[in-house]
């Protein structure tokens, strides 16, 4: 019987010493598994194709050379979007010399074509991101809302012109190129490269290549530290 019993008590302490061991190499396993996907991840190299992400002609602000390019794929008449334009703003300012802002058009709503097609005559004239302000400021007076009736193509011209005036643009040109829909192969390409992107909403934003989830500004900010930190 003790022979017995010395025989069952050697084969747990086998099979003990093989769970353990078993259980080690398995935890190893993850560990290696995380270890290599969080290297990857933390990679200077975007996650994204660099050519679809900014094309260049694309309008940026600050340095060219700044270590950390966010990219911004928006739509003028996107509420989301002027929230959070302030937000993008103070990183600007906070980072200064270290990040750059590109904007990519996203265009979703009723009159999104005609207000990006604005965006693109004013850049022409040296006035490109007062337009974005003042379109994002004077939302409410042109946008159309969740809800309320799209407003008639001439009020809608109406109000552009207006704008056009306010920040002192040659009227003609600016006409013209709304109603011949001047930039509406770039404002589509952007559309394309934004979709292909994975790209489904305003705004969305990229930070060296890593989509920003949501619009959070501390996980922004975060995901800068993260950049300049390599």
């Amino acid at each position: 019987m003790r022979k017995e019993l010395l025989i069952l008590g050697a084969i747990i302490v086998v099979v003990a010493i093989g769970l353990a061991v078993g259980s080690s190499y398995y935890r190893s396993s993850l560990q290696n598994t995380r270890v290599t996907t969080n290297t990857s991840g933390n990679s200077n190299k975007p996650s994204v194709n660099p050519e679809t992400l900014v094309r260049p002609d694309s309008h940026a602000l600050g340095a060219s050379d700044a270590r950390v390019t966010l990219v911004e794929f928006l739509d003028p008449e996107c509420e989301a979007c002027a929230a959070f334009n302030p937000v993008l703003k103070k990183m600007l300012n906070d980072y200064a010399g270290k990040i750059r802002l590109v904007v990519r058009y996203m265009p979703l709503h009723p009159n999104s074509m005609t207000a990006a097609t604005f965006m693109e005559a004013a850049g022409e004239q040296g006035k490109y991101w007062q337009a974005l302000d003042l379109l994002f400021r004077k939302q409410s007076e042109w946008g159309q809302k969740h809800g309320q009736p799209t407003a008639s193509e001439s009020d809608t011209k109406a109000q552009f012109d207006k704008y056009a005036q306010e920040l002192g643009l040659d009227m003609t040109k600016t006409d013209q190129a709304i109603r011949s829909r001047q930039y509406e192969a770039k404002i589509n390409r952007d559309k394309n490269d934004g979709q292909s992107l994975g790209v489904r909403q305003t705004p969305t934003v990229f930070v060296n290549g890593r989509q920003l989830l949501g619009i959070d500004e501390r996980q922004l900010r975060s995901m800068i530290e993260e950049e300049l930190q390599k």
